[in-house]
Parts: C-alpha cells; sequence; structure tokens
C-alpha cells in the first residue's frame, strides 16, 4: 500500500501548462533506475486532469516541491528551452548539518552516471560548471550526541538558489562544503540521517522545490509559483 497522497495538490493551471506539488519518493516517469516503482507524477496528473502532460524539468525522487507540466509538445519545447537557458528561478529548501552561514558556491561537478542507464554515455566528460547561492535562515542546537565528537548536535534551515541545473546539484554541492542535506543516503551523514528517522520520524531527504519563476511562454508574463516550507523541514527548528 502507497503512503503518497492519492491525488497531487495543483499550484497552477491554464490551458497549456500546469504544476503540482510532488511529494517527496514519488518518481516524475518510468525509469531503468527505480524498476520497481509502480506510481509517477507524470501518470498522476495526466489522470487529474483528463489529458496528456510533458514534464519540462526534473525533480529527483526523494525531493519534494514545484514540478511543472506542459499540456503540448510545443509549450514543452519552449519551457524546456527556458530552464536549458537558465532563465528559469529556482529556490529550494533544505535542512543540513552543522552550522552553515550565507554564500555563493562556485563548485564545476563531474556527471553523476548510471551504471545501467548511462552506459554509453562519455564516462570522461570534464566537470561542469555548477554555481549554487545559499542563505541560513534558522540553526539550532540539539543536546544529542550524534557524533562522538561533539555533545551536541547542531543544525541550519537553508534557502538554496542554484543557478546552474547539474545533476544532483544541490546535494553535492552542500556535501562539499562539508553540511549535508539531512537524509541524503548517497551523500549525506548516515549518523545524522539515523538520528532524524529515529528522534522525529523523518525518512525523507530534507529538500524542497519551493519556489518556481519563470516568463509564460505565450502571454510573456511572469508566473511565480510558490510553496511554503514543508512542515517536515521545520519540525526539527519547533524543538
Amino acid at each position: 500500500m502507497s503512503d503518497l497522497p492519492d491525488a497531487l495538490s495543483v499550484l497552477y493551471h491554464d490551458d497549456v501548462l500546469v504544476a503540482v506539488d510532488k511529494p517527496s519518493g514519488l518518481l516524475v516517469h518510468r525509469s531503468w533506475i527505480a524498476r520497481e516503482a509502480t506510481e509517477f507524477a507524470l501518470q498522476r496528473v495526466r489522470d487529474q486532469i483528463g489529458q496528456r502532460v510533458y514534464p519540462v524539468h526534473r525533480l529527483d525522487r526523494p525531493t519534494s516541491g514545484i514540478l511543472l507540466f506542459a499540456k503540448d509538445p510545443d509549450t514543452a519545447r519552449l519551457m524546456t528551452e527556458q530552464f536549458a537557458e537558465r532563465q528559469v528561478l529556482k529556490i529550494y529548501h533544505a535542512v543540513v548539518r552543522g552550522y552553515l552561514t550565507d554564500g555563493v558556491l562556485d563548485y564545476p561537478l563531474k556527471e553523476e552516471l548510471d551504471k545501467i542507464a548511462d552506459k554509453l554515455a562519455d564516462q570522461n566528460k570534464e566537470a561542469q560548471s555548477a554555481v549554487t547561492e545559499y542563505r541560513c535562515i534558522q540553526q539550532i542546537e540539539l543536546p544529542f550526541t550524534v557524533s562522538k565528537k561533539h555533545a551536541t548536535s547542531r543544525y541550519s534551515l537553508m534557502e538554496l538558489t542554484p543557478k546552474t541545473g547539474r545533476k544532483h546539484q544541490l546535494r553535492r554541492h552542500m556535501s562539499h562544503l562539508r553540511h549535508p542535506i539531512i537524509g541524503d543516503s548517497n551523500h549525506g551523514d548516515g549518523r545524522h540521517n539515523r538520528f532524524f528517522r529515529e528522534h522525529f520520524g523523518l525518512q525523507r531527504l530534507m529538500l524542497a522545490a519551493t519556489t518556481l519563476a519563470f516568463e509564460h511562454p505565450y502571454t510573456k508574463k511572469t508566473v511565480r509559483i510558490e510553496l511554503p516550507i514543508p512542515n517536515e523541514l521545520l519540525k526539527p527548528f519547533a524543538e
């Protein structure tokens, strides 16, 4: 039995576009990487609005938040071009280990390749430019020993704005800063991930896409879609 909601919350809907709030754990579409998955955001949205939709960007399976679809191939092409040309504002919120302040990280990333899906890709491709702005929203120190080096544990609620769109960019950039996102099984800290599961009952990646702003492909007006920070990300700071 799935823990995912039966219906996705529609955040924006017009004649050519529809945006939904994708829950953590839901794939955008079918993938070789997760063959066991039987539910996908693309099919959910199609069934909810009664017509075919086309993804114009991606969110990782464990990331929640704003996911935009087009209703026809031409609109999908126009929106995909906006994303590719970095004309879309994307803002995320995340909980990271430790105290992190404000800054900008300009750190190129080698493309992460999947052994099966990307077996024909260039394995020696040079690292690509990757830039992330980050701003601290709130910090907390909890009276729990998670790492043997420290009697207490510190966490920061961050606002993250990627200026490029590399695969797993935010997760990898935060890890590079030694402030990994909580719940990240690939780039994170297993001890802190376990603490969040056991103490807070939080088993998800603590990363959410909370703002998406772009130029409408036909009206040319700015569309800004926003979500509040999920309660799951705020829960540790209410201690």
